[in-house]
């Protein structure tokens, strides 16, 4: 059984998905952009676009019911590399020593022309 997550507490999705789907003691965050869920403004400075997205991450995974200690794998989309290690920066600080799997992919472009979307997986 499929169960579909909304919360107000991120932005709502730009499309025909959900912001996540928890089944079977997974839960799937789709890909967040780093867009203010209260003003709706796409934050567009690497750091603190990369802050923002993994906000919204956590503000969904907890709307869940579950912790960021439940994240197991981390999908980091950019399109520019060479903000590798800004973005590595701010990822470090927010994780602090939880440690999930990551892949980080450089894309030519992301919706509403956005610098960086975050996606994960979790387990519970």
């Amino acid at each position: 059984m499929l169960e579909f997550i909304e919360t107000k507490n991120a932005p709502a999705a730009i499309g025909p998905y959900s912001q996540a789907t928890k089944a079977s003691g997974v839960l799937l965050v789709s890909g967040q952009l780093p867009i203010n869920p209260e003003s709706g403004e796409l934050v567009t400075d690497i750091r603190e676009a990369t802050k923002r997205s993994l906000e919204n991450v956590l503000a969904i995974v907890e709307g869940a019911g579950l912790k960021l200690e439940n994240i197991a794998r981390v999908g980091v989309f950019v399109k520019d590399i060479g903000q590798f290690g800004e973005i590595n920066e701010v990822y470090a600080d927010f994780f602090k020593d939880h440690k999930p799997a990551r892949a980080l992919v450089e894309v030519s472009k992301l919706p509403k022309d956005a610098v960086i979307e975050i996606e994960a997986t979790c387990l519970y």
